[in-house]
């Protein structure tokens, strides 16, 4: 008080006579008389035990938080080489005995077995990694490879992982994209990743019939707008934020039947966003799915492919 003349809210614990503590908040300042000297001190002070106690309590809740999401991925780093080591043995030696490459197998269920087993070891690893993904992007150690990537290229190389899916299931692929399109600066195996998630999930949701769409677009603003939009089954507007939560799905008998963590969202969420781009989505039952991803316009180089997709 001497040195400053005032103070403001300062926060000090005081011990009361029975040995109890409760913290203060003190606001001060000196009174001066005619001639400059100080013969006084104004002030309040206001109990904030209670607010002092949930700050702490805060504190340390986000400290073990903290500690947990650190413990977590920390362990699925180390875990990552043994979980996948023996499914890469597993669904190796299965494919083996599955396509009979070192002979015939006497009883064919054999074989079918073999396949049956490759197939669970090839969902058991694309679930781990998924997982694996999500908790690096988490925990800020994802780091992105970015170059300029050839989209059509990319969008090519993603129907086809989800082309034998579409026509196991009488599903329509389509494209709405121009001959032209611009190159996009970003991580090439992120962005498939995040656009066969997007295309897995849409082929997945969609009845026999229906119609999955791949498009992309440069909009008025300069920036990327990749669509996949589906005639599948779709969800009410109070789903989509669950959809975007790690490990939650929404319920309905497709659900049930055709399986899934729940992963796939979230982490094309989590991938978008890491290239400081947007993941919009609309849908309504029974009318299908549209999700969008949106790019910033200093990741579309502008070239002449920039005028051809306008």
């Amino acid at each position: 008080m001497v040195e400053r003349g005032a103070i403001q809210d300062f926060a000090a614990e005081i011990r009361r006579k029975d040995g109890s503590a409760l913290w203060a908040s003190l606001s001060a300042r000196v009174l001066l008389d005619g001639v400059g000297r100080a013969y006084a001190i104004q002030g309040t002070a206001d109990d904030i035990t209670d607010r002092r106690r949930a700050e702490v309590a805060l504190r340390l809740a986000k400290e073990q938080s903290e500690f947990a999401s650190r413990s977590k991925t920390e362990f699925l780093a180390n875990m990552s080489h043994e979980l996948r080591t023996p499914l890469n043995a597993i669904i190796g030696f299965s494919e083996i005995i599955g396509s009979q490459s070192l002979g015939p197998i006497g009883n064919p269920a054999y074989a079918e077995y073999a396949r049956d087993i490759h197939d669970s070891g090839r969902m058991l690893l694309d679930l781990i990694n998924d997982i694996l993904d999500l908790s690096k992007i988490e925990a800020g150690k994802r780091e992105l490879n970015e170059h300029m990537v050839d989209l059509p290229r990319v969008f090519a190389s993603c129907l086809r992982v989800v082309k034998e899916r579409a026509i196991r299931g009488g599903i329509n692929l389509q494209t709405e994209y121009a001959d032209f399109l611009p190159r996009l600066r970003a991580d090439e195996v992120a962005l498939k990743q995040l656009l066969s998630n997007l295309l897995a999930n849409a082929v997945k949701f969609t009845l026999k019939g229906g119609t999955v769409t791949l498009g992309a677009m440069v909009d008025g603003q300069g920036r990327l707008v990749i669509t996949v939009a589906d005639t599948g089954i779709g969800m009410r507007a109070e789903d989509i934020g669950r959809a975007l939560e790690p490990f939650r799905q929404i319920e309905n008998p497709l659900t049930r039947t055709t399986g899934g963590a729940g992963l796939g969202l979230p982490l094309v969420r989590a991938l978008v966003e890491l290239h400081d781009g947007r993941l919009e989505i609309e849908s309504e039952p029974g009318m299908g799915t549209t999700a969008r991803v949106i790019m910033p316009a200093d990741r579309v180089w502008p070239d002449m492919g920039l005028v051809g997709a306008t």
